[in-house]
């Protein structure tokens, strides 16, 4: 129709694969009530035990992150609006070890990022958006020894991300760079593997 804006398609829009990072696009059915979509089936990856989910709003121009665990992997599904999901691979021995992704997710085109424990992953919001967020690990059980803040801006991740000016945390503002974290974890590190 003229004057219908193109449907945004969320996917990877720069950097490489990841091993284990799958995006899942969840299929939408409307009718004339509104839609039904499911965001998560087991069979997707029998490996993930998903044991918490969170319903997350931020503003537009919000930065959340960077973090790195060792202990859950996790999902990220946006439901409206649109972010950029960056990623970099820290897992020693991973074939795709220090490799870095970013995602461009849309409301128009609904997908679920799901990856591995030992990514560095960060999330920026374009407009205001809503997203669920879930982990293998609730968070009254890990504490501050697996909740690695790596400073989103550190030149090591690589990750380009599509603002530099952005509203976020004091903790995330003042996150170790990623040598730093490296050099502190190397045993969390060596467990790992």
């Amino acid at each position: 129709m003229i004057g219908e804006m193109p449907v945004r398609e969320s996917s990877l829009a720069e950097g490489g694969e990841i091993e284990g990072v799958q995006l899942v696009k969840l299929k939408v059915n409307p009718d004339q009530r509104g839609s039904f979509t499911e965001v998560f089936q087991q069979h997707w990856d029998p490996a993930y035990k998903f044991v918490q989910f969170s319903f997350v709003q931020s503003e537009a121009n919000v930065m959340r992150g960077c973090h790195l665990h060792w202990n859950h992997d996790e999902y990220f599904c946006l439901t409206s609006g649109s972010a950029s999901v960056g990623l970099r691979d820290e897992r020693p021995g991973s074939k795709t070890q220090d490799v870095w992704s970013l995602y461009n997710l849309y409301e128009d085109d609904l997908a679920a990022l799901i990856f591995p424990r030992g990514l560095v992953h960060g999330w920026y919001f374009h407009e205001k958006s809503t997203h669920l967020q879930g982990v293998t690990e609730s968070y009254e059980n890990y504490g501050s020894y697996d909740n690695h803040r790596i400073y989103w801006l550190d030149p090591d991740l690589e990750i380009p991300w599509p603002s530099r000016k952005v509203k976020m945390t004091t903790l995330a503002e003042e996150a170790a760079s990623l040598r730093e974290v490296r050099a502190t974890n190397a045993l969390v590190r060596h467990e790992y593997t």
